[in-house]
């Protein structure tokens, strides 16, 4: 590898103190690399070209913000956890030197996992986690579901979740959705505290295509994996569908780690960072 990117949570001491130590270890080898705030995704996309692999420093957080800004390129990412859950990252921060210098020399292997695209009138988003509709107040909405063009319920809820198999572990998870392992491409259509409509969980194939719309008077924000929200106006509508993006990761586990990690993950149900 010839340039690398690092990418870190700028409010963490010791994720800002790691990208410069990395930087200085690359730098060793001869490897050119570039370093910035993973939350100023405007400022880190132009330097994504010709990057070879994204060093992702702090926890799953930090990991969806990287996701976003290298999804048209398809640039690996190995995530560095310095959270407390890390159900994506890879390593921990005392494990990366010891391995960087095989993941440099072409070890490890590359999972691919599905992205969503979220579009909304002119704008276009895309998520690795979920993409969510849900209530500005302490009340519930009525939102609108059809899924390729046949109307499936009007859910009268907090929210809704529209989920990949990687956001089957987070949101859609603490809603009561089920678990998909991580390579599935099938979408989750999930709802929050449901009240009328389909309260379960339904599990979509991957060429679906997911329409929502908010009712009349209804006061509503789509959020983008959490970290990205925008005000909906009533009667608005919400197309989900799989992103021609995919999220790649740099592994150095073998193929079957996710199944010996549900229970280390989630068998206390901690909460990430």
């Amino acid at each position: 590898m010839k340039r690398i990117g690092i990418l870190y949570h700028p409010l963490r001491e010791k994720a800002r103190d790691l990208s410069e130590k990395l930087q200085e270890f690359l730098s060793s080898k001869d490897v050119s690399s570039w370093r910035c705030s993973a939350w100023d995704e405007d400022k880190a996309k132009p330097q994504v070209a010709g990057t070879e692999l994204i060093l992702s420093i702090g926890g799953d957080g930090t990991i969806l913000h990287c996701a976003r800004i290298v999804a048209p390129l398809s640039v690996p990412i190995l995530g560095i956890n310095l959270g407390r859950l890390g159900f994506i990252t890879e390593i921990d921060s005392d494990e990366v030197t010891s391995h960087l210098s095989g993941l440099l020399g072409g070890k490890g292997w590359i999972e691919e996992r599905a992205m969503l695209e979220a579009q909304v009138a002119d704008k276009s988003f895309h998520a690795l986690n979920d993409v969510v509709l849900h209530s500005v107040a302490v009340r519930l909405v009525n939102i609108k579901a059809e899924v390729d063009g046949t109307a499936i319920t009007t859910y009268r809820a907090d929210g809704l979740i529209v989920a990949t198999a990687t956001g089957s572990t987070s949101y859609a998870l603490a809603s009561g959705g089920p678990i998909l392992h991580p390579q599935s491409r099938e979408i989750v259509l999930q709802p929050v505290s449901c009240h009328l409509g389909l309260s379960h969980a339904l599990v979509l194939p991957p060429q679906s295509i997911v329409d929502l719309k908010v009712a009349p008077r209804e006061k509503v924000v789509l959020s983008i994996d959490g970290q990205i929200e925008l005000p909906l106006s009533d009667g608005q509508n919400v197309r989900v569908k799989l992103s021609p993006y995919t999220a790649r990761f740099l592994r150095i586990h073998e193929p079957t780690y996710f199944y010996s990690s549900l229970w280390q993950k989630l068998g206390g149900r901690g909460s990430e960072s």
